[in-house]
């Protein structure tokens, strides 16, 4: 079966009239007690994720649940977007309003770790290009926003990979949710973030404004105190911009350390979301300039995105 990205591999057991998925998670490499304990807790509080057949944590091997092959992803038109969305949201409201307490908290720490992955591993390794300590203080500078903005939304239950990939649409109409295992505790935004700047499927601007205020509308009806409609959507977008530093450093180094090319095609969608989010504020229009005339010519330049029209990325959809 089609595996992620990382150690972890899936195979499809068939018996007479149904399926499992057997997994094979090397321990050396993957530690499968927190998928464990967060597929237990989540399904006792009604998430759809896959139920633990049978678990062998010290050879690393799981017999789980069959969600089956389709992905969200591969289900998407236009003229269902709406529908699929809102059964996403739904279910994300659901994982937000689970108890909170038994996961880690995404804290300052980790989101300056992930963010730093973007200089090491997209700047430095993949672009090859080096900035100085003037520009370096200008990417710090705009990581202590993205932290403060972070830490300063409600905190929640997040996922923390809530994408069109890891949302499996199942025989009985529902949605599966797959991949949870490094869940935590932060941003009201940042799941919302996953799955409306997904790095595999683009949306108009205008349409993903309209499908933020859907979300706060639904977490309103449970009696949250949220921000107004143009500072949650301003939250949401600055949440975005970690996330996509994140992910532009993680597919960098699934190519450079891992030999996993499949994600490289997503850089430009990623890098376009983060460029058109850093114009939008006027606070970062110094890491807007720095990815415009700095970072957007090295990746047009690199052999591996000659011919690619980087530029569609960067323009807002209709």
């Amino acid at each position: 079966v089609s595996g992620d990205a990382s150690f972890r591999r899936y195979f499809r057991a068939r018996g007479p009239g149904r399926s499992w998925i057997a997994v094979d998670a090397p321990p050396e490499h993957e530690d499968s007690s927190p998928f464990v304990r967060i597929a237990t807790d989540w399904l006792r509080q009604g998430i759809r994720v896959p139920q633990l057949l049978a678990v062998d944590l010290q050879q690393g091997f799981m017999l789980q649940e069959d969600f089956g092959d389709r992905q969200l992803l591969t289900a998407l038109t236009t003229a269902n977007a709406a529908q699929l969305y809102a059964c996403a949201m739904a279910e994300l409201v659901r994982i937000q309003l689970c108890d909170p307490q038994p996961l880690p908290p995404y804290d300052e720490a980790l989101l300056r770790r992930e963010m730093g992955l973007f200089d090491e591993w997209f700047l430095g390794k993949l672009l090859q290009l080096p900035l100085s300590s003037q520009l370096r203080q200008i990417v710090a500078e705009a990581e202590t926003q993205l932290v403060d903005n972070a830490l300063g939304q409600r905190q929640v239950s997040v996922h923390r990979d809530y994408h069109s990939r890891n949302l499996m649409l199942l025989a009985d109409s529902g949605l599966g949710v797959i991949d949870f295992q490094d869940a935590v505790v932060g941003a009201v935004t940042y799941d919302l973030v996953s799955l409306l700047r997904d790095s595999y499927v683009r949306w108009p601007d205008a349409q993903v404004a309209l499908w933020v205020e859907e979300h706060r509308q639904r977490l309103l009806a449970q009696g949250w105190v949220l921000p107004e409609a143009g500072e949650f959507l301003r939250q949401f977008d600055l949440m975005g911009m970690q996330r996509q530093l994140k992910v532009l450093g993680i597919f960098a180094r699934l190519w450079l350390r891992d030999g996993k090319a499949g994600y490289l095609a997503d850089i430009p969608r990623t890098l376009g979301y983060l460029y058109r989010a850093a114009g939008r504020y006027p606070q970062f229009r110094a890491l807007h300039d720095l990815l415009d005339q700095r970072v957007v010519p090295a990746l047009q330049r690199h052999p591996l995105y000659a011919g690619t029209d980087l530029a569609a990325e960067l323009r807002p959809v209709g």
